[in-house]
């Protein structure tokens, strides 16, 4: 179950802005370029990783001006929880991966766990090729088993939301990125 909606009013309200619906489109329009300068002429199966790709691929797949074709995996490691657990498989990646360039898209790249496993999977089940491109990087000082091909933003190493990033189930649907309080204990 999802947060009750006045307590995700508070959190928004307390929260601090870490990244404005300007910096986020402009971002968006970045990669949007980088990636129509690589993929444009290889018919990429992109592979949108749900739930937290969905206002990024939204906002990225139009700007995208070359064929593709377009399917999904889910996949989480968080749930309802603000730390990372065990990964679960939602919905894998078909068959239609193997032998295909593929690109991932994904909300943040936080630990790397994630994109890894579905970079791997991908890439065990034949592949061609996979790029991966994450709306937000953050910064956590620690190194990552992927590193992605593209990336948007930056972020610091908190707790985020907005853009796709839900806070307890609730504000994916934010055009800007914020960060929770940090606590002072």
């Amino acid at each position: 179950m999802s947060i009750p909606p006045d307590k995700a009013r508070s959190l928004l309200e307390t929260a601090d802005l870490v990244c404005p619906a300007a910096t986020v489109s402009e971002a968006v329009a970045r990669l949007a370029r980088e990636i129509t300068a690589r993929l444009a002429d290889r018919f990429p199966l992109v592979l949108c990783v749900m739930r937290g790709s969905v206002i990024f691929a939204g906002q990225l797949l139009p700007q995208l001006r070359f064929p593709l074709e377009l399917d999904y995996v889910e996949v989480t490691r968080y749930g309802s929880s603000t730390r990372g657990g065990e990964l679960s498989w939602r919905m894998a990646p078909g068959p239609a991966v193997a032998g295909r360039v593929v690109l991932v898209l994904d909300d943040i790249l936080d630990e790397g766990h994630t994109l890894a496993a579905i970079r791997e999977k991908i890439i065990a089940m034949g592949a061609a090729r996979v790029f991966t491109a994450v709306l937000s990087e953050k910064d956590t000082g620690r190194a990552k088993p992927v590193k992605a091909d593209f990336t948007g933003i930056m972020l610091p190493n908190r707790y985020v939301f907005g853009c796709g990033m839900d806070v307890k189930g609730a504000w994916r649907n934010l055009p800007e990125i914020y960060a929770l309080k940090e606590s002072k204990e």
